[in-house]
C-alpha cells in the first residue's frame, strides 16, 4: 500500500488539511489514515476535497473557502472536529498511509463467466487472487487514463464486464506460458485475442486528444 510522508498540517472550521512530500493519486470520498504525529491527527480520515490554494474556511453556506493567490500543492482535507491550529511543518515527518481497494467484481462473477464452478479449495483460492488483481488492474489504469471512480461500484456494465473478463483470462492462464493452457503437441497455441476487447470495455489504451 503507498505510503506518503506529511509535511504540513492545519486545521480550520474542524476540517484539517494534511500537505504531503510527494504528488498523490488520491481522490475525494477515498480513505487514508495518518500515522506518527499525535492522538488527534493519528487514525482514519475521509478525503473531502484535494485543494491546490491554501484553506481559508468554512463559509455560512458550508462551502470551502481558499485563498486563489496562495498556491499550496500536495494537499488534501478532511473533517476533524477539534481545535483550529494554525498551518505549520511536521519535524519528524508524518506518515500517510493510503490502501486503494477496488471491489468492482467478485468471484461469483468470475465463475459465471466461466459456466464452471471451482472443483478445489485451490481453485477457489486462485479465483479470489485473480479477482483481487483484475479490480486493481482495472482501478489502476482507468485511473491512469483520467477517470475518477468509484472503489466500491463498477462505473458501467462495460467496465464490470471488462474488470472480470480479465480476471477469468488470468485464472485461464493458470499454470501456462503466455495464454490459455492447452494440450496441443503441434506448437505454440495462439495467445487468446481478448485483450483489445477488455481494454475496449475498460475505456483504456484509447487516442488522447488535446
Amino acid at each position: 500500500m503507498p505510503t506518503f510522508s506529511i509535511t504540513h498540517l492545519q486545521v480550520t472550521d474542524d476540517h484539517v488539511i494534511i500537505q504531503t512530500l510527494e504528488a498523490t493519486e488520491i481522490g475525494t470520498g477515498q480513505s487514508v489514515t495518518i500515522s506518527g504525529v499525535s492522538p488527534t491527527f493519528n487514525g482514519a480520515h475521509t478525503v473531502l476535497d484535494v485543494p491546490t490554494y491554501r484553506f481559508l474556511g468554512v463559509d455560512d453556506e458550508g462551502d470551502f473557502i481558499f485563498d486563489p493567490e496562495d498556491y499550496i500543492p500536495n494537499q488534501l482535507l478532511a473533517y476533524l472536529n477539534t481545535d483550529d491550529v494554525a498551518r505549520y511543518a511536521l519535524q519528524p515527518l508524518g506518515s500517510l498511509v493510503w490502501n486503494p481497494q477496488c471491489t468492482w467484481i467478485n468471484n461469483q462473477k468470475v465463475i459465471d463467466w466461466l459456466g464452471v464452478a471451482s472443483a478445489t479449495a485451490n481453485d477457489t483460492s486462485f479465483i479470489t487472487n485473480c479477482v483481487v488483481a483484475a479490480n486493481a488492474y482495472a482501478y489502476r489504469r482507468r485511473r491512469e487514463a483520467g477517470y475518477f471512480d468509484s472503489l466500491n461500484t463498477a462505473p458501467g456494465g462495460d467496465v464490470e464486464l471488462g474488470t472480470t473478463m480479465f480476471a477469468a483470462a488470468l485464472y485461464r492462464e493458470r499454470g501456462s506460458v503466455d495464454s490459455f493452457a492447452s494440450f496441443e503437441q503441434m506448437g505454440t497455441p495462439v495467445p487468446f485475442g481478448s485483450h483489445g476487447q477488455i481494454n475496449r470495455l475498460l475505456g483504456i489504451n484509447r487516442s488522447q486528444v488535446a
